[in-house]
């Protein structure tokens, strides 16, 4: 595996949460830059073989916006 995808939203109780797609990852946090340490750290910890281990990993961040018409 060469890289691995992350869907990232935001929290309804505040922060970011981020679910990978095709692994059972989850990790949350306040902010993107924490967010962003939480999720390396959960790889790495998730795949203990660095030959394993993704090369790169995508946040695919959604966000939703509701407008008034």
């Amino acid at each position: 595996m060469t890289e691995i995808v992350f869907l990232v939203e935001d929290d309804p109780e505040g922060g970011y949460t981020a679910r990978a797609l095709n692994e059972s990852i989850f990790t949350q946090a306040d902010d993107l830059k924490t967010l962003r340490d939480m999720v390396r750290d959960a790889v790495h910890c998730h795949f203990l073989d660095k030959h394993a281990r993704p090369k790169l990993i995508r946040l695919h961040i959604v966000r939703e916006e509701v407008i008034a018409s």
